[in-house]
């Protein structure tokens, strides 16, 4: 996939598939966002982890790249499966560095994963958004996606 894209500032923005060389930035852009969540202890994986697990088609990712600072957001998701609705895609995060958002990357990126999960004839695109924040369920309610208050997540750490 290539989206290339010009910011009303006049930069040139490129939304592409990532490739092994954008693991070192992915982890980059993983940390921020880990900070930004007040949970930058709970980042436990590292480049060597992605590397390996990107290898084994573990997930893909989608980058955003400027002509001139280079990758400055990414999603980073995996297929999956419903019983109930079939083929899925899981966005398990979508960064953009600080000082590029509210310039439309984001939208612009999720844009471009929403046309990727169509042309793999998947059912469902499904995320999740932190309860506290707001910028964020703005962002996808203006998108019209479903924010739902009725599933709770579980999960269970094996490592």
């Amino acid at each position: 996939m290539h989206i290339s894209v010009q910011l009303k500032t006049g930069e040139k923005i490129l939304i592409r598939t990532g490739t092994k060389e954008d693991l070192e930035s992915v982890f980059s852009l993983v940390k921020i966002l880990a900070e930004f969540e007040k949970a930058s202890e709970a980042v436990n994986t590292s480049p060597e982890i992605y590397r390996h697990d990107f290898g084994e088609g573990w997930f893909e990712i989608l980058i955003a790249e400027s002509e001139e600072a280079g990758v400055i957001g990414m999603a980073l998701f995996y297929q999956s499966y419903s019983t109930w609705k079939g083929k899925m895609i899981y966005l398990d995060d979508l960064v953009i560095e600080p000082q590029y958002r509210s310039k439309g990357i984001g939208s612009i990126l999720l844009d471009a994963l929403i046309e990727e999960a169509r042309l793999r004839k998947a059912s469902i695109l499904k995320w999740q958004v932190l309860d506290w924040n707001e910028d964020a369920i703005r962002f996808y309610k203006r998108k019209e996606a479903i924010i739902e208050d009725e599933w709770l997540n579980c999960k269970l750490f094996l490592q």
